[in-house]
């Protein structure tokens, strides 16, 4: 698994310059209430996925932080870059696992019960505990950074306009 490292330019990016196996990674599921952190407490809003969605990424994938593509509701003209939180959140001692979707855009309201789809392509680095919230936030934004780079790539870019996020 990558850590992120600077490249060249001096901006975040991880991963080869295309995705390798297992990535891309389809996924399907409905947007479900979460633990009511992401905006309220972290300033981030997340998109949590149902379990049927949960299931499919617990058997593919190790927990942690990965980056990709998502589309929500009927409206597949419209695909965003998301980074994704995969695990129980050690710093919030969660008893369940769960997968929180950031999607990189600011949303005017909540859509819960809305389908979502999900290209996974990428991964940013290992779940960890953290010592305050600040951290927390901290290296969230830095996951968002590295989301947003690395999917500047060429090849990763491409599989926003993958047919699977427009269905």
């Amino acid at each position: 698994m990558a850590n992120p490292k600077l490249n060249p330019n001096r901006e975040l990016i991880v991963g080869p310059e295309q995705p390798e196996a297992p990535y891309p990674l389809q996924l399907t599921g409905t947007v479900v209430k979460g633990f009511g952190r992401g905006s309220k407490e972290l300033g981030i809003p997340t998109a949590n996925l149902s379990n049927d969605a949960l299931d499919t990424l617990c058997s593919a994938f190790d927990t942690g932080v990965y980056y990709g593509w998502t589309s929500i509701g009927t409206d597949k003209s419209t695909v965003y870059p998301m980074v994704m939180s995969l695990g129980w959140n050690p710093y919030y001692k969660n008893e369940k696992r769960s997968a929180e979707v950031h999607i990189m855009h600011q949303f005017d309201e909540d859509f819960y019960g809305t389908s979502i789809k999900v290209i996974i392509t990428g991964y940013v680095r290992a779940e960890q505990n953290y010592p305050s919230l600040d951290a927390l936030i901290e290296d969230i934004n830095t996951d968002i950074e590295v989301a947003r780079q690395s999917l500047k790539r060429p090849a990763y870019d491409a599989l926003k306009s993958d047919p699977f996020l427009q269905q």
